[in-house]
Parts: C-alpha cells; structure tokens; sequence
C-alpha cells in the first residue's frame, strides 16, 4: 500500500507543483499589467454636481426663468436632477436627456442639433430614442476630457438652455463647459 502511496506522489507532485505559479511572474512573462485592463478616469463628485446645477438654477434667475437641471457623468449616469418650484413635468426629462446627449457624443446639444439637420447623412440621430437634439445640453470638462454633461430645459428656448448650461462651470476646480 505504501508503495503505490509512494508512487502517486511521484506522479502526481510535478502536476501540483505547476500549478503553485507565482502570479507575478506570469504576468511578467505576459507582459499583463493592471493598466492594460483598466482605465484610470475622472469623476465628478456629489458636490461638483450639486455646484454646477446650483449655478446654472442661479443664472436661469437671473434670466427671470425657471428651469430644470441635470448632471450627468462620462458615462451617462444622472448624479444630480434639480428643478426649480413650478417647471413643466417635460422640462425634467429633456434636461436628463439633453446632458446625455451631450455625455454621449461629447458634443453640445445646440450645435449638435444644427448639424443634424444640415446633413442628411446625420438626421435620424432625432430618431434614437435617448438622444434629444434641443439646445441645452453641454459637456462639461477637466483637463479637456469629457468629465460629464449638463441638461437645461425651460429657459425659454434652446439658446437660452444652451447659455444657462454653458454658465455652470467651476474655475477653481478647472471644470468648465468650454
């Protein structure tokens, strides 16, 4: 008995000795490292936010309008939704939509919106279903990388949602709408 014992070790250690690889030098002979699998990206904060729809809500006051503000991160999440006392219901999904428009083809709304419509080859962006092509949507950026997105709606047309979200910026933070 102790000899077939003795002569499964033999067989079987080389196998159970392979196994026990040093992950690390695996990866090396792979050349796998951890930024060939992630990426490292910037985000913004609940206060960042909070700020930029803060500032936005203030321009539109100052405009004598009432508004509807959302801010959207790189990927299209909704990290703030704000409204001012007695906007339209719409108001509240077109800015979510608008910001992720925006997000989504790190492009102004606005601008996006009238390239559309000049082109014939770019018209049915109107028909995605999440895409809203109404002026008031803006990335917003650090460093020059899209970092999120801005929706405004109810300022009275799309120049004026576009002007409202263009004033939400953070200069201290270098977080602008430019």
């Amino acid at each position: 008995m102790k000899l077939k014992y003795n002569l499964l070790c033999l067989v079987f250690l080389p196998f159970l000795s392979y196994g026990n690889i040093n992950s690390t030098d695996y990866n090396e002979k792979l050349n796998l490292k951890a930024d060939t699998f992630l990426v490292k990206k910037e985000q913004l904060t609940l206060k960042a936010a909070l700020k930029l729809a803060d500032l936005a809500i203030e321009k539109a006051k100052s405009m004598e309008k009432l508004v509807s503000v959302a801010v959207l991160d790189a990927n299209g999440q909704t990290i703030v939704l704000l409204r001012s006392d007695g906007v339209g219901v719409h108001n509240t999904e077109a800015s979510r939509r608008k910001a992720f428009t925006a997000s989504s083809t790190k492009t102004a709304t606005l601008i996006l919106g009238r390239n559309a419509k000049a082109n014939p080859d770019t018209q049915n962006l109107a028909n995605l279903p999440e895409l809203l092509l109404l002026g008031g949507g803006v990335p917003i950026y650090h460093n020059q990388t899209v970092i999120g997105a801005i929706g405004v709606s109810g300022g009275g047309g799309a120049e004026n949602d576009d002007l409202i979200a263009r004033s939400a910026f953070i200069t201290e933070a270098g977080i602008t709408t430019k």
